[in-house]
């Protein structure tokens, strides 16, 4: 069930939307570069149709591209842009050439498919910063500003004919290309220009800013050994290891490939070292409802509790099993006597290393296999419901398998 959840869940959603893009970027360079003449679909489509295609493939592409930024973050904008670009990459792949753009059309209505299958899972308002927000709005209003401007001065320069025009005018002045084919021929045409110059310059500069700045503080986030929020927020069917200790360690080297870990500890320096080791690390109060939130608790395969603190994990089980009524958490109780109170706060699985290590050394004196016998017991332990006192512990049926 787990494979199954990661060939068609957001995660896989994401990564063919990724392909897809870049799969229009590449073909609509080939088609600019190398012209086809449209396969079976060429008596019925215009040339002037199937060369816009060529080129407005790439830049579907790279709007592609941009969108699948948003699913990762799993806005809902992204999936309906997205929703909207899958189609008109499809149609300009078959526009262009059904032979040649026969991957992207095929990935472009797989990623579609995948896209319906989880639009559950991308219910995020784009909730836009006052920066972001005022970057928008000053490349709106300098466009708009040097596209008007230029409009109702076109008599006085040379080349603007059309609103299109106007518009291009605008689009080289801010981006300070300057190709020379529209200039001002006045003197007032030049003063409007150096305006339009420092307006749309100033505005493209904030607008550098807004997309540098996430990429600096992610590149932060990573060398202070935390996940990045895009990284959270794509999280699913992962093993959530709440706190850090001796405990610990054994048991991330037996998960290894098996599964992805996401280690919550408010050490600093543990996390950074544990990120270095290639693990997913948040550094956070293991306890704490926002923590457990931010990893996806809802979303985790299972929980593992196993610090040398049994009053701190009995707190991180509390807080998991509120989040999650559904996730299996297993814990390692340091002090034997705990195991009951940590079953209490909501574990499934509570296991004593020292009730283990005696089990070990009883068989083996008497020549038992108690490896094979332990690890048979654990495997067929079905994990237990919580009682309905509320408590959080299952009913005993007369057999006690705290060891």
């Amino acid at each position: 069930m787990a494979s199954v959840r990661e060939w068609v869940g957001a995660r896989a959603t994401i990564g063919t939307v990724f392909v897809a893009a870049v799969l229009s970027v590449a073909i609509g360079i080939l088609n600019i570069s190398s012209p086809v003449a449209g396969g079976v679909l060429a008596p019925y489509i215009p040339d002037a149709v199937r060369i816009t295609a060529g080129f407005t493939g790439t830049l579907t592409g790279f709007l592609l591209l941009a969108s699948v930024f948003g699913l990762r973050r799993r806005y809902r904008a992204a999936w309906y842009s997205t929703a909207v670009m899958l189609p008109v990459t499809a149609a300009q792949g078959l526009i262009q050439s059904p032979e040649r753009a026969a991957p992207l059309v095929g990935l472009s209505l797989i990623s579609l498919a995948l896209l319906v299958f989880n639009h559950r899972a991308f219910d995020r308002d784009l909730d836009l910063t006052a920066t972001q927000l005022s970057a928008l709005l000053a490349i709106a209003g300098a466009q708009t500003y040097t596209t008007a401007g230029a409009w109702a001065l076109r008599e006085q320069f040379n080349g603007i004919d059309t609103l299109f025009d106007a518009f291009y005018f605008g689009v080289v002045t801010g981006s300070t290309v300057g190709y020379g084919d529209i200039y001002p021929q006045t003197a007032i045409a030049r003063l409007f220009g150096i305006s339009a110059l420092l307006i749309t310059v100033a505005t493209f500069a904030v607008a550098l800013g807004v997309l540098l700045t996430p990429a600096i503080e992610a590149r932060l986030t990573k060398a202070l050994g935390r996940m990045t929020e895009s990284q959270l927020d794509i999280l699913e069917n992962h093993v959530l290891v709440l706190g850090y200790g001796e405990l610990t360690e054994p048991i991330l080297e037996e998960l290894g490939d098996r599964a992805r870990v996401v280690i919550v500890t408010p050490d600093e320096g543990r996390a950074k070292r544990l990120t270095d080791r290639g693990y997913d690390v948040v550094t956070d109060d293991p306890s704490d409802e926002e923590a457990l939130q931010r990893t996806r608790v809802d979303a985790a395969r299972s929980v593992v509790v196993a610090t040398n603190n049994d009053a701190e994990d009995a707190l991180a089980i509390l807080t998991a099993r509120q989040l999650n009524p559904d996730v299996h958490i297993v814990a390692a109780a340091t002090q034997r006597e705990n195991e009951r109170k940590l079953r209490r706060a909501g574990a499934n699985t509570v296991i004593s290393p020292a009730a283990l290590g005696g089990h070990f050394l009883a068989e083996s004196a008497v020549g038992g296999s108690g490896l094979e016998t332990i690890e048979e017991r654990l495997l067929d332990e079905q994990p237990t419901e919580p009682a309905e006192d509320g408590t959080g512990e299952a009913d005993d049926p007369g057999t006690d398998d705290r060891n």
